[in-house]
């Protein structure tokens, strides 16, 4: 969860180095990049991270010896052509990480992104995030995920064996919004039932 904060504007390399030395700090606040401008993260609330660790901890499962790895969280993500940092919810990549520098906290090619939905964020993620995200030629799919009602909306690039007529740089849009969907993953292959997703989430009446 993000909110922007008064404007100060730094290089990428002041951003990374105040990042870094706030690991060990509990009371300093994470923060995105964007463009030289700095985005303070919010904390997120009891169903946020329920839904996080649930995602995280079923995609961890199913992806076990598959060469992929998964992290909830607090793995920095880097757009390189928008000179943007962000800390998506979940993270997926495949094949060999790579990363920009050998600190191996700042991510380049995550195959998979999942944001939880808050009131504060959900039109940044949907909007301009999910532009930033774009420029990752790496990405193949973005999840969004309400955490006050049953909603999961998948955005994918087309597949080889898709039979829509659609250009490789479209991305197909599916909603799924019962507990009994069915998200499917397809560039890592994977089923995750909506059920699993919200297990333990009660909703506002």
């Amino acid at each position: 969860m993000a909110a922007r904060a008064a404007q100060t504007h730094l290089t990428p390399e002041e951003y990374i180095a105040l990042e870094r030395k706030a690991i060990p700090d509990a009371d300093t606040v994470r923060s995105e990049y964007v463009k030289g401008e700095i985005i303070a993260m919010s904390g997120a609330s009891r169903e946020h991270n329920l839904i996080t660790n649930n995602i995280s901890g079923e995609l961890r499962s199913l992806l076990k010896d598959s060469g992929c790895e998964t992290y909830a969280s607090d793995m920095r993500v880097s757009s390189p052509l928008t000179s943007s940092y962000f800390y998506p919810d979940v993270v997926v990549v495949c094949k060999e990480p790579r990363f920009e520098d050998d600190v191996f906290d700042t991510l380049l090619n995550p195959i998979i992104l999942v944001e939880v939905l808050s009131t504060s964020t959900e039109v940044y993620d949907r909007g301009e995030k999910f532009g930033h995200y774009r420029h990752l030629t790496s990405l193949q799919e973005y999840i969004l995920v309400s955490q006050d009602k049953v909603l999961v909306e998948r955005y994918r690039l087309p597949q080889k064996n898709d039979t829509v007529p659609i250009t490789p740089k479209d991305w197909i849009f599916t909603a799924f919004q019962a507990l009994e969907d069915i998200l499917p993953l397809a560039s890592i292959q994977c089923e995750l039932p909506l059920q699993e997703i919200y297990d333990r989430v009660t909703f506002p009446n």
